[in-house]
């Protein structure tokens, strides 16, 4: 009798060497290829220089039982600069980052193909929940079977050439199916939880994090209101964000929300939550999937973080790297430095980084 993982197709049967973080979907991403007819390899990435070594050993003990080659890449020197520094000047800015989407632009997809490539690898594999089509003369990014583990978000910068020599084995699966698979395995990660942290801020404490990279406490500025009167001191920018309630440590007569963020005068402006809505975002560092360009304005659907539904909108591309997106109806904290991707229906057209919204 056939397992249901055994039916899920891909493109080709190749050596594919596949991102190893640790957990359990990476690891039940090499199992699935093995079982495919893929020559696999598995690799694991040194991003930081003095990481957690836990999560390439459980890496190493997977690729072990499988009994397929293991390799450790040292990426420390490049994620510093292509993603925690542009991480702290974003926050320095009065932004707020996603170092996911930078990552996937700048190591996890490019270096690692380019890494893979020189070990005479043809394609590269992640756990990623999302699936792959080709359509149209195009590789398409479609979201994932399972909705609430979708990570289509964070993938929008993946190019034509990184799609043809990617594989995702998990976009067609449920979280519970990758378990029982990791289980039937005996993997030692099988019932491990989903980490929720940025993997480089364990603790999810942004201000002490930017205040050991930076080398220096951040300057604590003034609270105040959208007129300037004074509302009270901040205990630096960067530990403050768009829509931002709890954690401010003041007593107003009303409830404050962070309504917007200064980096030139050091304050952060607090007020109702009603000025949090806007509808038009103008976002920079386009990348397209689905299509080369947009020649026109086109309907979608739009979302402007992780986790919110996707919104109707229309949007403009108003040059090479810059689109504008209008939603329908306005949107709450549409904060700078995250993402607006765009979508047709389950599929990717493409997104960029949030400079501005009004």
């Amino acid at each position: 009798m056939k397992c249901f993982w055994e039916v899920i197709p891909l493109q080709s049967k190749t050596k594919t060497l596949v991102a190893m973080s640790g957990g359990v979907d990476s690891s039940v991403a090499a199992a699935l290829l093995l079982e495919q007819g893929h020559d696999c390899g598995g690799v694991t990435l040194r991003l930081l220089a003095d990481g957690d070594p836990a999560a390439p050993q459980a890496a190493q003990a997977v690729a072990e039982r499988l009994r397929i080659p293991f390799h450790i890449f040292d990426f420390s020197e490049e994620f510093g600069q292509a993603v925690l520094r542009p991480f702290a000047e974003s926050y320095l800015r009065g932004e707020t980052p996603n170092p996911c989407v930078d990552c996937n632009r700048s190591i996890k997809f490019p270096a690692v193909l380019a890494r893979a490539q020189a070990l005479a690898y043809d394609s590269i594999a992640t756990g990623h929940y999302v699936r792959r089509e080709f359509a149209g003369g195009r590789w398409l990014l479609r979201r994932a079977v399972d909705q609430n583990k979708d990570q289509s978000y964070f993938l929008y910068p993946l190019t034509q050439a990184q799609l043809e020599r990617t594989h995702f084995p998990l976009g067609g699966m449920t979280k519970a199916q990758v378990r029982e698979i990791a289980e039937a395995h005996g993997f030692v990660n099988a019932r491990q939880r989903d980490s929720q942290d940025i993997c480089f801020i364990p603790g999810g404490d942004y201000g002490a994090f930017l205040e050991r990279f930076l080398g220096h406490v951040l300057p604590p500025g003034d609270f105040v209101d959208p007129e300037g009167k004074i509302l009270g001191k901040h205990r630096g920018t960067p530990r403050y964000t768009l829509g931002q309630r709890k954690g401010l440590g003041l007593a107003l007569p009303q409830p404050g929300y962070v309504l917007s963020i200064c980096a030139e005068k050091n304050t952060v402006v607090i007020g109702e939550e009603a000025a949090l809505f806007s509808r038009e975002v103008i976002a920079k560092n386009v990348n397209f999937i689905a299509v080369e360009s947009l020649p026109q304005p086109v309907r979608c659907l739009a979302k402007i973080r992780y986790r919110q539904k996707e919104q109707p909108a229309t949007a403009e591309q108003l040059d090479e790297h810059t689109i504008r997106v209008v939603f329908d109806e306005p949107q709450r904290a549409i904060t700078p430095g995250q993402a607006v991707v765009l979508y047709d229906g389950e599929y990717v057209i493409g997104g960029g980084t949030i400079a501005r919204a009004s």
